[in-house]
Formats: C-alpha cells, structure tokens, sequence
C-alpha cells in the first residue's frame, strides 16, 4: 500500500519546478510527485484528473493565478501550500486565512517545515475547506475581515470586528471576544501585531493589543488606561500615550 502523499506542482517556471522536485526528492520522502502544470487551465485539469493530496501553488501565472485554480474547487479535498513573491499583495490574505505558504526564492528548511505540517495532519485532509474559502473571501478586500486562529482541535475563524483585545501571556495570547469568550492561543502578540495594524488595533503596552473601535474611555493616570466595552482596563504605557491619542482622533473623525 503506498502511503505516500500524491503531490502536483503547479508553476509556470521550470526552474521552480524543477527545484521543488529536487528537494521533495532530497528532503521529502513522504511525497510521490504525479503531475506538474504550468498554468491555470493546466492545473485544473490535472488536478481534476489525478485527484492530488497536495499541491504546490504558484500564486502568479500566466492567464490568471492560484487563487483561481482554488476558486475551481469548492468541494477541496486536497491540501494546498502556496509558493509566492515576498510583496505580493495576497500576503496578508494569506496569513490571515492560515494557510501554509513559501517565499520565492524557496528556502530548503521552510520547504521542509511546511510539508512536515501537511503529513502531520494527513488524517484530516478531507472535507477541510474553510480556511480556503476563507482566503477567497479575503482576497475580496484590501483589509481582509476574518482571522484564522489555531486552536486545540482545528481553526476558529473570527470577525475582526468582535475582537475586544489580544493580550500576551508568556508566548501565548488570550483573545477577548464581544460574546465574551476568551481563546488562548499559542503564537506570540508581535505576530498578531503586525496582523491586525491594518484593522485599527493598536499595542498599548508589551502585553496588551486593543481594538480602537471598542475603546470606551481614557482614563489619565501616568501613561493612562483605556477602558474597553466589556469593561477591562488596559494600561498605556507612557511612550505610547500621544501615539493612541492620536490614532483615536483619527478613527473618531
């Protein structure tokens, strides 16, 4: 019984591909290659007619991209790591969706890693489509909306808009939700930081990110404490103070 993951590459680049053979080959004995493509068209129909567990895809491609190869598989029962230029635009659509990606040029050890949590998870390849679905509704906006966070037994994928506050505890984070839920989560608060700058969320302190829409008040005491809608009072460090100020009067305007 072979059980090996059957892969596709999908790039329009020989080299790329030839050198993503070279470390599958090398590095990747788990992997049995069945097919590459080098464009859109080519890529849904192989996949379609060699039904890969995993596939490598180029984010940019003649005629189109990876995105629409994926929008073709609504029912997706393969799993997809995404190969991309460092400043392409989906990047943050990509990390915000959870899903495994790698930067050209391709780094042999993050090739590894990334297959590594593929095999890791075979078992439960099936029938896991929400993060793709996710990343397609992210794509739709500049400011992607839902955040993919990895908890004990999957994802939970949130609205930014019903995140309270991140804080940090230790090198997990605690997510505070409008329905009062609190999420722990094993990744670090910088991580998020940068995540959600884009969505008006701000670092009042080493331990604590805010969500400015759902402050409530500043109270002035030293650096000051802002207090949010469920009440929590988070402390403002002193260097920060006239930062969040004045992002504040920006987004009251």
């Amino acid at each position: 019984m072979n059980t090996k993951l059957t892969t596709i590459i999908v790039d329009d680049e020989t080299d790329a591909v030839n050198f993503i053979r070279s470390i599958i080959t090398d590095y990747c004995p788990e992997l049995e290659i069945i097919a590459t493509a080098g464009s859109v068209i080519d890529a849904v129909r192989v996949i379609t007619e060699k039904k890969p567990e995993l596939v490598f895809l180029d984010v940019e491609m003649p005629h189109g991209s990876g995105f629409d190869v994926l929008s073709c598989f609504p029912k997706k029962i393969f799993e997809v790591i995404f190969i991309t230029a460092f400043n392409h635009y989906a990047i943050k659509a990509i990390k915000f969706s959870a899903v495994d990606y790698l930067l050209k040029p391709i780094n042999i050890n993050e090739f590894v890693a990334a297959v590594k949590k593929v095999v890791e998870k075979r078992d439960s390849l099936h029938g896991q489509t929400s993060g793709f679905t996710m990343l397609l509704e992210n794509l739709k906006t500049a400011v992607p909306k839902k955040l993919a966070i990895p908890t004990n037994d999957g994802m939970e994928y949130l609205n930014t808009p019903d995140i309270i506050r991140v804080e940090a505890e230790g090198s997990y984070c605690r997510f505070f939700l409008t329905d009062g839920r609190k999420l722990m989560v094993s990744r670090n608060l910088k991580e998020y930081q940068e995540l959600l700058h884009d969505q008006a969320f701000f670092r009042t302190h080493n331990s604590h990110l805010i969500n400015l829409h759902l402050v409530k008040k500043f109270i002035r005491h030293e650096g000051g404490i802002v207090e949010m809608i469920d009440s929590s009072q988070i402390p403002i460090s002193r260097g920060k103070r006239e930062l969040f100020l004045t992002q504040m009067a920006k987004i009251s305007k």
